[in-house]
């Protein structure tokens, strides 16, 4: 039976050849996990993903859901699906024992995920937020707040969302105009208008918890007046029962080019004057709370792109092998009979893009995973906070890299099914509407590339960015070992030495004050560093790939001759191209800059 969500193999590869995942059992918080426990995860979220997920995922985008009397109606195979995922325990995947989870490592539970957001993004969103909204609150709700909307999350009778943009505001949260007025009895009295809020009605749960960032009356301006507020959906009693509905109206709901299974929805607070919200954190401190679950959101973005993109993958690659059409370019005999379509060159350079796409952004979400995991169990504190500036450098790159070029592979599957791959009759062509969310929401390409460039480069006096140059060298000397790596780890070598001399004068423009021209064609870097990136990873499966084939085991001989041919293909294709890039941005030209509104 072929694989339709991921490879399994690939997965084990990542875990166990390449990401050390039962490295991780030698930690304190791990040491009750083992190879096995680890993979029974992975195979309980394999079986719920294809059973309960996969089945319902084209009708969720036929019959997306509908405003009917001020609610979300959705189809009904949503529930099961769901429920399916809380009593497996996947909600509680990462929390401790104690706290009723798994206490699976971020590495193992970002694996279970990569199932769910393959075989069905829209549906998985909602228990996703939830677990997003549930972690914050964690970190810096009250006791009373916790017991009062973390345990009823955690225990799955409660879903959560995060409620930040506004409709004349976009991305610029500076600017948002939702207030919230201090009441006498220690709570607040919220109003404004949400949009674009993921997950913001359904018939899912008992309750709705909705995080908020809003203004207080004393707010200073700018993103340093912002507090964040949970507002839930019905008010919760002092023994946890429901209380009546909070002033919290669904406005309606917006009809999206894809993910449509999720609601979008537009909320209203406070249209009646009694929006009752509790405020998390200190005042005006909101927004760097709320960071901590759009950092996890972001990740999560990357990583469902990246899974979008390994779902049309697999399904082209099928289609491929089994679709007869044409014949090589030397056949002129008309009466021989055609060949797979994976026979032409073309179609193999297809493929073989998207494969170095989705496995190379696979394996950096999964990285990515392992190193928060880092963050929290490493030994020491400075190997703590070591983990930390190499992850919060490498985020806008988990973010943005994967939904840029996940959904190009979701464009090349389209190409390799030709006409078919067009129609509705074939998965392809939702798996590219669904993925072309992921560029948008969490941050466009153009605000992770001001935050790399303009922030996280510098952040620390380069920690981060001084770590990623030294592992890279690491991996480039490991390399030397195997000759016929040669031609792959040259152009990562020379890209980098230009990229560091670049980066230099670019962070020194900054420091001087040229922001605006520094910070012009920073869609331009980020794309480069991304590259720079993925190019590290997959040489980092090459040297894994080699180190496999010299173990001699010939019923692995042809993935290990797949991941060097992608790894190939990547580093001598995709990596010198970015040496394009890097004149614009050493130049420092200014044709966008300098475009002028009336010449348009």
């Amino acid at each position: 039976m072929s694989e339709t969500l991921l490879s399994s193999r690939n997965l084990a590869f990542e875990l166990y050849e390449v990401l050390d995942a039962e490295g991780l059992t030698q930690r304190e918080r791990f040491a009750e996990h083992n190879r096995e426990t680890f993979d029974a995860a992975i195979s309980t979220a394999r079986t719920i993903a294809e059973k309960y997920f996969a089945p319902h995922n084209r009708k969720n985008d036929e019959n997306e859901p509908r405003y009917e009397d001020g609610k979300a109606i959705l189809i009904p195979e949503v529930k099961p699906a769901v429920d399916a995922f809380l009593e497996a325990g996947f909600l509680n995947a990462a929390r401790s024992f104690e706290a009723g989870g798994m206490q699976l490592p971020t590495l193992l539970s970002q694996a279970c995920f990569a199932h769910f957001q393959s075989a069905n993004a829209a549906s998985t969103s909602y228990p996703f937020l939830t677990m997003g909204a549930a972690n914050l609150i964690e970190s810096f709700g009250t006791e009373d707040q916790k017991q009062r909307f973390l345990q009823p999350m955690i225990d799955g009778r409660f879903f959560g969302t995060m409620a930040l943009t506004e409709p004349h505001a976009g991305s610029s949260l500076s600017d948002i105009r939702t207030r919230a007025e201090p009441a006498a009895d220690g709570t607040y009295r919220l109003k404004g208008n949400k949009i674009f809020i993921s997950g913001g009605d359904h018939p899912l749960s008992e309750n709705i918890v909705h995080m908020v960032l809003a203004k207080l009356p004393d707010a200073p301006a700018g993103v340093k007046g912002i507090s964040l507020f949970i507002v839930p959906k019905f008010l919760v009693n002092d023994d946890g029962s429901l209380g009546e509905r909070n002033d919290v109206l669904l406005a309606g709901l917006f009809h999206k080019m894809g993910w449509r299974g999720t609601t979008s929805t537009a909320l209203n607070f406070g249209d009646n004057g009694n929006c009752i919200g509790y405020l998390v954190g200190k005042p005006h401190q909101g927004l760097s709370c709320m960071f901590q679950m759009m950092n996890e959101a972001r990740i999560g973005v990357g990583m469902g792109a990246v899974m979008l993109g390994y779902a049309g993958y697999l399904y082209s690659l099928e289609y491929a092998r089994e679709r007869p059409q044409g014949r090589l370019p030397d056949s002129k005999d008309p009466t021989t009979a055609p060949v797979s379509i994976i026979q032409h060159a073309d179609i193999k350079r297809m493929l073989l893009t998207q494969k170095s796409y989705v496995e190379g952004a696979f394996d950096l979400g999964l990285y990515a995973a392992r190193l928060f995991d880092d963050t929290t169990t490493l030994a020491t504190e400075t190997e703590r906070k070591q983990a930390h500036e190499l992850l919060d450098l490498l985020t806008p790159i988990v973010k943005s890299w994967p939904s840029e070029f996940c959904l190009k592979a979701n464009e090349l599957a389209i190409q390799i099914l030709g006409g078919h791959g067009y129609t509705r009759e074939y998965p392809v062509e939702q798996y590219y509407r669904d993925n072309r969310l992921n560029p948008i929401h969490e941050g466009t390409h153009g605000i992770q590339s001001l935050d790399l460039l303009g922030r996280k480069l510098a952040q620390n006096g380069g920690a981060g960015l001084k770590q990623l140059i030294r592992l890279i060298a690491e991996t480039g000397a490991r390399a030397q070992a195997y000759p016929s790596l040669t031609p792959l780890r040259e152009p990562l070598e020379q890209l980098v030495s230009r990229l560091q001399t670049v980066t230099l004068g670019l962070l020194t423009d900054l420091a001087q004050g040229k922001v605006n021209s520094s910070l012009a064609n920073s869609a331009l870097y980020l794309k480069v560093f991304g590259h720079t990136v993925i190019g590290w990873r997959w040489l980092e499966q090459a040297i894994r790939a080699e180190a496999g084939l010299a173990k001699g085991h010939a019923a692995d001989v042809a993935f290990y001759r797949g991941k060097l041919q992608a790894a190939r293909y990547f580093l001598t294709w995709e990596v010198p191209s970015c040496h394009h890039e890097l004149a614009i941005l050493e130049a420092r030209d200014d044709t966008c800059l300098g475009m002028q509104d009336e010449w348009f």
